[in-house]
């Protein structure tokens, strides 16, 4: 009897997964007098809950709202009207994602975590890896009007996700990051992809991206300076006064060395230890 009954949940998992492609959640609605999978919203808006009021519903009610708090999902399995049991199903967080949410914001940039989680949960999953802005329950669209919504603000909004339910949202951002591994669509919206399934890939691209940055500055200053002083030099400016003339052979050599001292300044990218 207990073999079968894992079997029929594990049925109804799998049939889950397939209606799980609309942000909302994952739910089976099986034919009549079948057991039905779903959170307990989910079976109230497809007319499924459970009609008794009886202590299975209550205690099935409340072991699912102390898994939510600890930041799983739970499902209720329901037939005929009564509550057969309850299953809590969770997302394994990676071991990086506190190092990595410390980190960036050790660099200035505030993280927001956005999901279709339920509030409860989002919360609990939130304050485990250090993040304290929380936008949950939202949609693929609403993860993409809430960017949006950052972006009028002001902020300059860097997406990072690996599902198709991200998409929008990556797209949406002034800069998507993927996760290599996940799905090709989000790939395909976003503007870099981490080659490896690590969060600590996002802090070192963005390192990596302020390193260039400021080398780009530096090599733009000097070129500047560096031609802003030669060229009046080559053309004969300090000779009236001076009587200091620049001979074409040195003033081939100093631009070629303005060339290499730039490149040189660039090459030293190469060189830089990114943790």
């Amino acid at each position: 009897m207990r073999r079968t009954m894992l079997r029929m949940v594990a049925a109804l998992v799998l049939a889950a997964l397939v209606r799980a492609c609309n942000g909302n959640g994952p739910v089976a609605l099986n034919q009549s007098g079948l057991p039905r999978l779903g959170e307990l919203w989910q079976m109230v808006q497809n007319s499924t809950a459970p009609d008794t009021d009886g202590d299975g519903l209550a205690a099935a009610t409340a072991r699912a709202g102390a898994r939510a708090e600890q930041g799983r999902t739970p499902l209720l399995v329901a037939a005929g009207g009564r509550v057969l049991g309850a299953l809590a199903v969770a997302d394994t967080l990676r071991p990086e994602a506190a190092g990595a949410v410390a980190r960036l914001r050790e660099m200035g940039i505030e993280v927001v975590m956005l999901t279709g989680d339920r509030e409860v949960i989002a919360h609990a999953i939130g304050r485990s890896v250090g993040v304290d802005r929380v936008v949950a329950e939202v949609l693929p669209a609403g993860k993409a009007a809430e960017i949006e919504k950052l972006q009028k603000q002001g902020a300059f909004v860097g997406m990072v996700g690996d599902g198709i339910n991200d998409a929008p949202a990556l797209a949406a951002a002034d800069v998507g990051i993927a996760i290599g591994t996940g799905t090709d669509v989000a790939i395909e919206a976003s503007d870099i992809t981490l080659m490896r399934a690590d969060l600590m890939g996002v802090v070192q691209a963005i390192e990596l991206s302020r390193r260039t940055i400021r080398t780009i500055r530096q090599n733009l200053f000097w070129a500047f300076f560096y031609n802003t002083v030669g060229i009046p030099v080559a053309a004969g400016a300090l000779y009236p006064a001076f009587g200091i003339l620049l001979r074409p052979v040195f003033a081939a050599v100093a631009m070629a060395f303005s060339s290499v001292s730039v490149v040189t300044n660039s090459l030293r990218l190469r060189r830089s230890r990114i943790q």
